[in-house]
């Protein structure tokens, strides 16, 4: 029951303690927007100088209030965060967002903005002083045009080529870091365990057994492959991204892969199961093909061929060890 007594509530703030909540959160957001900026520099470098150009506007917000605070106040600002006041806005962890794409980020950021607006909003109506309203009108108003200013740093920083270039390259990350991992965990899953998994069916007809050997070749596969990818190439210097996310898109994919058409053998009656598991090698490699087509330009027929060709050949060998 203490920890929930430990927060404030909004409304329970003198106005020193909101216009110190507000200088802290300006300055948390100007931190928030240098990390952004950073975080894309070497690979986004335009838009870094968006978000370095927002980080500026936060420092004059956040200058503004000091100067109000220290003629209303004085000096000595209360020390009051974000996480003090209950229900007040929280920010996402920087570790969490690094993670998404580009364009989740300036998603991110324009929430940041909306946050900001409503506060001044609320803040405003809960003070009598002129000044101190009138400014946090403006900051309200500024917040509300942020995305104006954004835009304003957008078409100073980020030309058409500049955007263009930066799809581009967010693209790329994307299909060196998920796409072509995931792909290769898929081809393995599907395709590795089809031998294992039909010559068990054809050998035994016994469904729960293939499904065992399924579910066995399937996991031990993912973890495998998940760690093979993590410990061949740490990125640095291929540009592969993180091995920790290519390692978990492989070892997911290659699991999920042989999965699926080891789990029609929950079916206790053979031919059903076998069917079934017939039509998902089916679609799984379809799936492989259009992957292919889609995220690594490879000529749809092409891709079609070598998938169907590798798998009808592993299949094959099982069927005939199995029916041996």
């Amino acid at each position: 029951m203490r920890f929930f007594t430990q927060r404030r509530h909004f409304r329970d703030l003198s106005e020193q303690e909101v216009l110190a909540l507000a200088i802290s959160s300006e300055e948390d957001d100007a931190r928030i927007y240098r990390s952004y900026a950073e975080m894309l520099r070497a690979d986004f470098p335009d838009t870094a100088k968006i978000f370095d150009g927002m980080a500026a506007e936060e420092d004059q917000h956040r200058q503004r209030l000091i100067e109000l605070h220290r003629k209303r106040f004085g000096d000595v600002i209360p020390l009051i965060r974000r996480e003090h006041v209950a229900g007040y806005y929280a920010r996402r962890p920087i570790w969490l967002v690094e993670n998404l794409g580009i364009e989740r980020i300036r998603e991110e950021a324009e929430a940041m903005e909306r946050d900001a607006e409503h506060f001044y909003l609320a803040a405003a109506k809960r003070t009598s002083d002129a000044d101190t309203r009138q400014l946090l009108g403006d900051l309200a108003a500024a917040e509300a045009g942020h995305q104006t200013k954004a835009g304003e740093l957008e078409a100073e920083h980020l030309t058409l080529d500049s955007r263009e270039a930066e799809e581009r390259a967010s693209h790329r990350q994307f299909v060196l870091t998920w796409v072509q991992p995931g792909l290769a965990g898929l081809m393995d899953g599907s395709v590795s365990t089809l031998a294992p998994i039909f010559a068990t069916a054809f050998a035994t007809h016994d469904t729960w057994t293939t499904f065992l050997v399924g579910l066995a070749a399937s996991v031990g596969a993912g973890i495998s492959m998940g760690f093979t990818e993590a410990a061949s190439d740490d990125g640095e210097l291929s540009g592969r991204g993180s091995p920790v996310k290519r390692g978990i898109a492989a070892g997911v994919m290659t699991t999920l892969g042989g999965l699926g058409h080891a789990l029609p053998y929950l079916i206790p009656e053979f031919w059903t199961a076998t069917i079934i598991a017939f039509a998902v090698v089916f679609i799984e490699l379809w799936a492989i093909a259009w992957i292919q087509n889609k995220y690594m330009e490879t000529p749809f027929l092409r891709a079609t061929f070598q998938v169907v060709l590798g798998g009808a050949l592993v299949f094959a060998a099982g069927a005939l060890i199995g029916s041996g």
